[in-house]
This record gives structure tokens, C-alpha cells and sequence, in this order.
């Protein structure tokens, strides 16, 4: 892909393009255009490590919008997204909303440019609403309360964090960070999570990680065990953690993948007592 000048930021809004970006290099992989030559970079060498990188990205994609209709079919109105990333429609607020125009949707990433899409993000059915917060996953008590001028945290909220934990190291307190913001969930909400996993290619895994290392940033995949552990005192919705791929595929958007070997990585959805 040719690579095109992403659009520019907002006034006062400084990006980093000194080094590479999850949620840019993620809209590499996803074909968009907002993105730097830093990230395309990085993006390329990881696809020495697996080839499969935009297939990985899609397959994520297609699970955000199978769970966001299967919480929407069971009464979910109110959706907390942590790691948003650079705007794809379908986003989620627009799956959420086509079904039920009431809901209401806080997005939070830590990347500006993201901030400079927040108006792509803003567009809110009548009778319902869309927010965005620029804040990083590892201040869960900014997260709440900025989302609690929007969301009502007496009602049920389902959390996603989307291919989001990968990017937080155990010594930054991933599963700290994610019981605390569950802690503040009304009973009867939802956490949703998918993950890179190293299970089927631990040396594949390792690669990816040093890679990440080199440029000042964190790659920790973990195992379906690993995964599981930040359901712990959730109920988990069937069938349980599983590929992200089959993860209820009779909801929609299968993604071809060439090949044998499973995209690396689970996804599960867990209810809060």
C-alpha cells in the first residue's frame, strides 16, 4: 500500500511519530490511511514473523462486532471501550446503536490521533450518546471518572478491551488494572476481551516481543489460561474462552484465513454477578 499523509491533528494535539503506535499500526494492517512510515515499518517486520498480521486484525474486527450484537440481544445499553484505536465502520457504537438507538458508548484511547477522529466517533443516533476521553489504560480511576459523566455505573455496562492487555506487561498491573474497573461495574455487566496468544507459535511470539522491546514498547501474549484468569469471579458466556475466531461465528462476518494453523489469539465474554 502507497502510504498517504494521515490527517492532520488538531490544534495543540502533539503525536509521536518517533516511534510506533498500536492503534496506527493496527490501521495499517486494516488498509487505512492513518498511520505513519514508522508504523508501516513495524507493521511489515511483524509479518516476517507471521504473515497473517491483517488477517489477525480482521479477525479481531469481526469478533468486536459478533460480541457488541450478542450483548446487544441480551439488554446491554451502556459500553465502555478502552483502547479504541483510529475509527473502521462499522465502529462499535454503530452496531450498538443500529440495534438499539438508546445506547450509550464511552470510547478512551491513549493515542491522539485518534482525538483528531474523535467527530467520526461522535456521530450519536438522536436517543442515544457517544463520547470520546483521551486517557491511558493504566489509570483506571481517570477512565471512571471521566466515563461516569456519560455512562450511569449503577446500570449495566460491558467493558471491552479489545486487543488492548497484550499491550500491558504483567509489572504494569494488567490484571490489577482490569479488577478495578470491573469493581466499579453494576451486576449484570459484561467484560469483554480478546488477546494475542503464543500457544501455537512460542517462538513466533517471542519474535514479535523482542521486536516490540527494541522500539521502547510491550508485547506480552499470553495463554488461554492467562486469559481466562481476568474472568476470574465472572461468569463466562459460552462457550467459554475461546480462538477469537469461533468465538459464536453464527453472528456473523466469518474471515477466511489461508492456512492451517489458527489465528493466535482467544476472546471471551464474562458477566458480572
Amino acid at each position: 500500500m502507497t502510504h498517504q499523509e494521515p490527517v492532520p491533528a488538531q490544534s495543540g494535539i502533539r503525536i509521536d511519530t518517533s516511534k510506533p503506535h498500536p492503534a496506527r499500526m493496527y490501521d495499517w494492517f486494516l488498509g487505512g490511511k492513518d498511520n505513519y512510515p514508522v508504523d508501516e515499518e513495524m507493521a511489515r517486520q511483524l509479518l516476517t514473523v507471521d504473515a497473517r498480521g491483517r488477517d489477525m486484525a480482521r479477525v479481531n474486527r469481526a469478533f468486536m462486532h459478533r460480541a457488541i450484537r450478542w450483548l446487544s440481544a441480551h439488554g446491554v445499553r451502556q459500553y465502555l471501550d478502552i483502547g479504541t484505536g483510529i475509527p473502521t465502520e462499522p465502529n462499535l457504537h454503530q452496531i450498538a446503536q443500529g440495534s438499539a438507538p438508546e445506547s450509550r458508548i464511552v470510547y478512551c484511547d491513549n493515542d491522539p490521533i485518534v482525538l483528531a477522529h474523535a467527530a467520526a466517533l461522535l456521530r450519536s443516533t438522536p436517543e442515544g450518546a457517544t463520547e470520546y476521553i483521551q486517557a491511558d489504560a493504566r489509570d483506571p480511576e481517570l477512565i471512571l471518572e471521566r466515563a461516569g459523566k456519560v455512562l450511569d455505573f449503577s446500570q449495566p455496562i460491558a467493558l471491552s478491551m479489545l486487543a488492548l492487555l497484550h499491550f500491558v506487561g504483567d509489572e504494569d498491573g494488567a490484571y490489577e488494572l482490569v479488577g478495578k474497573l470491573v469493581e466499579q461495574l453494576a451486576p449484570g455487566s459484561y467484560l469483554v476481551l480478546s488477546h494475542v496468544t503464543g500457544d501455537f507459535n512460542p517462538e513466533g511470539a517471542a519474535q514479535a516481543a523482542a521486536m516490540y522491546k527494541a522500539r521502547g514498547l510491550t508485547l506480552r501474549p499470553r495463554s488461554r489460561d492467562e486469559l481466562a484468569a481476568f474472568f476470574d469471579g465472572l461468569d463466562l458466556v459460552e462457550p467459554g474462552v475461546s480462538l477469537t475466531a469461533e468465538w459464536h461465528p453464527e453472528l456473523g462476518e466469518p474471515v477466511p484465513v489461508p492456512g492451517d494453523e489458527p489465528i493466535p489469539g482467544w476472546a471471551a465474554v464474562g458477566r458480572k454477578r
